[in-house]
């Protein structure tokens, strides 16, 4: 479980909190997805929980324990994370990459273990990437490399899942297939903490959303609970209905063209 409470963060010189007093909780065998409008804190709630942003206040919490005091190395074996930005820095292959994500768990000079090489495989099976498992990551499409940084976290396991935005650049198709992987990693056990603009997506496979704005928690609860028109409308500041889905159910937000005013007659 993750758990947030109370948390602010302030970057410098900017006149107001980017988190403010921001409590959640990601149980496990749970997808909690973070939604909200550009700028609400998305991804700050990330980087905050990998440490690269300091809290002003509040903590952030391991299965009870604060992350305070945790090793990064004791972090890493805990919590995958795929972030929202990476580049590679330095000719590899898939399957190397991937292996990167092992590293916790042998430490950085040991041999791979059979189990290593297992969960290497297995997670480019899910990802469908094990056919270009020895191509250069330079030279892969931006769909593809986004799989292949899911593959890592994959490969990572431990007890808690973080994707920042995972489905940037992917087409429908595999946009769904890592939808439906987010889902099978919680049905496993772990906490999922998902950070996504796609609402209707997420209305789809998320158990629970909580919806930031300018810092805060503006909604949390089901997707029921959050997908409301009256709250939406409010958050995203533009006009929208709220419909089901007729496939699943689901809520599902639809935006509204705002009227036209009428030509000017001279």
């Amino acid at each position: 479980m993750i758990a947030f409470t109370d948390v602010s963060v302030r970057y410098p010189r900017q006149p107001r909190s980017a988190l403010d007093g921001v409590t959640l909780v990601a149980e496990r065998g749970v997808v909690t997805a973070v939604v909200g409008p550009n700028g609400s804190g998305k991804s700050t709630l990330v980087r905050a929980l990998l440490g690269r942003v300091p809290l002003a206040g509040g903590d952030i919490a391991l299965e009870g324990r604060s992350m305070r005091g945790m090793a990064r190395d004791a972090i890493a074996r805990r919590v995958a994370v795929v972030t929202q930005r990476e580049e590679p820095t330095f000719p590899i292959s898939v399957r190397d990459y991937v292996t990167l994500g092992r590293l916790p768990h042998r430490g950085t000079w040991a041999r791979d273990t059979a189990a290593d090489r297992a969960a290497v495989h297995d997670a480019l099976g899910r990802t469908e990437m094990l056919a270009l498992a020895h191509r250069p990551v330079h030279e892969l499409s931006g769909g593809e490399w986004q799989r292949v940084r899911f593959a890592r976290a994959l490969a990572q396991a431990g007890d808690a899942f973080v994707a920042d935005e995972p489905t940037t650049f992917l087409d429908v198709a595999h946009e769904m297939a890592v939808f439906e992987l987010v889902g099978a990693v919680a049905r496993e056990g772990r906490a999922v903490l998902m950070v996504s603009h796609q609402l209707n997506l997420v209305a789809r496979f998320a158990d629970r959303l909580v919806l930031l704005h300018d810092g805060r928690v503006a909604a949390a609860g089901s997707v029921d609970e959050v997908m409301r028109g009256d709250v939406l409308e409010r958050v995203y500041q533009w006009p929208l209905v709220v419909t089901r889905d007729p496939a699943v159910g689901a809520p599902a937000l639809v935006p509204l063209r705002k009227p036209t005013p009428p030509p000017t007659v001279p």
